[in-house]
């Protein structure tokens, strides 16, 4: 008997039949990358579900129960098995920042409203810039005026 049928057998929600591989499509990469992502969330809530499972069998663990620990590590292998072939179909670039934060255990949106407020405080400055150059062009049209009235 197939790993699939077995831990279906044994209650274990195993979803890495062939069915469920990624089908070849001709869609446009911004499709492929959605699905891509897709793909890997749900692997990710998986692996979660079966860690899970894995620490109650291990919680209540006793003799009769290893078979389902055996299945239980058998799927989270598996799994993280699929995580790693979905993960590396997504080109996401993660900014070091961020892991150091998450190392430091600060909430990553941390650095998101740090570099919005970056951002913002860019925009102002070149906002400022535009306003003092379209203020000097109305000055320089004002002095070309009284300069040269017949011309301007």
């Amino acid at each position: 008997m197939d790993s699939s049928k077995k831990n279906s057998a044994a209650g274990i929600y195993n979803d890495a039949s062939p069915a469920n591989d990624t089908a070849t499509t001709a869609g446009s990469p911004a499709e492929d990358l959605k699905q891509n992502i897709n793909e890997s969330i749900n692997s990710i809530e998986k692996t979660l579900g079966i860690l899970h499972q894995l620490y109650l069998t291990v919680s209540s663990y006793n003799v009769s129960s290893q078979l389902l620990l055996l299945q239980c590590l058998n799927n989270l292998v598996l799994e993280l098995d699929n995580m790693v072939k979905f993960g590396g179909k997504c080109n996401i670039q993660v900014p070091m920042e961020v892991l150091n934060l998450i190392d430091n255990g600060k909430n990553p949106d941390e650095f998101t409203r740090d570099v919005l407020n970056s951002c913002i405080a860019k925009n102002q400055i070149t906002k400022g810039k535009t306003d003092a150059f379209k203020g000097l062009r109305r000055h320089l049209l004002e002095e070309l005026e009284q300069a040269f009235p017949e011309e301007v």
